[in-house]
């Protein structure tokens, strides 16, 4: 009967009743976050030791020739491994976000209901294939039949297919996700369907399409079977050539130096560790970047106080010099009327002066008089 006595919280205002919590209701939620604590310790507790461990073995060893020698026989540097990747990172980029970002647009605006599970069905069986499936399809496609030879192209062509769907899932994920009434704007503006996805869709969802594309690339950088089967390994730096040119990487050397008997290419594997890492940091922090300048002025951002309004400007004609003039000195705004229709102002200011109503934010307001003419205001 002890556990669940009731345990008095506060006494309240006078005339107020009490807030009363059982103690089993508290020792349930004590329970629960303990529980929510030990989850966040099994996730940050793994990467916390691989970190560590791929730090302290790159650092005790670490030379910076590294970044500007290549790989010899018995040692040298990673330029060319690090100058492959850096190639591989930018072709499966922008391969794998054209293909991938056209096919979410796809799906989330323009596909018939009836074709849309379909296609989404086949992107989920795809993304699940092992990659050493796709490397060897790759090699017998297109090493051995269309005779490229280990290459560029192919390695490029075999780490896009694995990226697409991740590429394509954020992007229709991100679409999905902007607000009805957007859409309802652009057809009340008279936008035409292609026009209204460019200049406001395809903005407001550009965080979530940003991020999957960051992700895709942190993927290509962790791949290593596909390469072994498409793209092999050379000492010298990339020429470039889409075929019959072999490409260097970070992930080969992390796994064929490792446990060579030579002792001085084993510590090219630690430090081939560490400039991945990095990476993955670096286009991590890039991706946190984007979305902080793509949000920054959102309503939510503004309402969290994380950036602050611009101060109220004095309009023309106010008599009350540095102060907001007074409801009667405003005038309204009007939009331009030709031939007896509305018609939308050039830049994106007034479709979100619309969108969000906020018919007394001035930023807006002054945005709009700049593309409404003087004599029409």
């Amino acid at each position: 009967m002890a556990a669940t006595s009731p345990a008095v919280v506060g006494a309240g205002p006078a005339g107020a009743p009490r807030v009363v919590i059982h103690r089993r209701r508290r020792l349930l939620n004590h329970a629960w976050w303990a529980v929510c604590g030990v989850a966040m310790l099994c996730v940050i507790g793994p990467v916390v030791w691989i970190l560590a461990g791929v730090v302290s073995n790159a650092v005790s060893g670490w030379r910076w020739s590294v970044l500007t020698n290549e790989t010899t026989g018995t040692g040298g540097g990673l330029s060319n491994a690090i100058v492959g990747t850096l190639v591989l990172i930018t072709g499966t980029g922008i391969l794998a976000g054209l293909v991938g970002v056209g096919s979410g647009i796809y799906i989330a605006e323009m596909c018939p209901r009836r074709w849309a599970p379909i296609l989404r069905g086949a992107s989920e069986v795809l993304s699940g294939i092992p990659s050493i499936v796709f490397g060897y399809v790759g090699y017998v496609a297109l090493v051995i039949y269309l005779g490229w030879g280990y290459s560029l192209g192919a390695a490029l062509i075999v780490v896009s297919l694995l990226v697409v769907p991740c590429a394509a899932k954020s992007t229709e994920l991100a679409l999905s996700q902007v607000p009805t009434s957007y859409r309802e704007g652009t057809d009340a503006l008279g936008m035409r369907r292609a026009y209204g996805l460019r200049r406001v869709l395809l903005r407001s969802a550009l965080p979530g399409i940003s991020t999957g594309i960051i992700i895709a690339l942190a993927i290509s950088l962790g791949e290593t079977a596909p390469l072994l089967y498409t793209a092999s390994f050379t000492n010298s730096i990339p020429s470039l050539a889409l075929t019959h040119a072999p490409i260097a990487y970070l992930t080969y050397a992390v796994w064929a130096f490792f446990d060579q008997p030579t002792g001085n290419v084993e510590p090219l594997a630690h430090d081939a560790a560490l400039i991945l890492v990095v990476m993955v940091l670096v286009l991590t922090l890039l991706s946190r970047m984007i979305v902080y300048i793509s949000q920054r002025h959102s309503p939510e951002s503004v309402a969290r106080g994380r950036v602050r309004r611009a101060p109220r400007p004095r309009r023309r004609g106010s008599s009350r010099a540095g102060r907001p003039p007074g409801l009667g000195e405003l005038r309204p705004l009007r939009p331009p009327v030709r031939a007896g229709h509305l018609e939308p102002p050039p830049n994106g200011a007034a479709l979100k002066f619309l969108l969000t109503g906020c018919t007394a934010d001035v930023r807006m307001s002054r945005a709009l008089r700049r593309t409404v003419p003087a004599g029409q205001w």
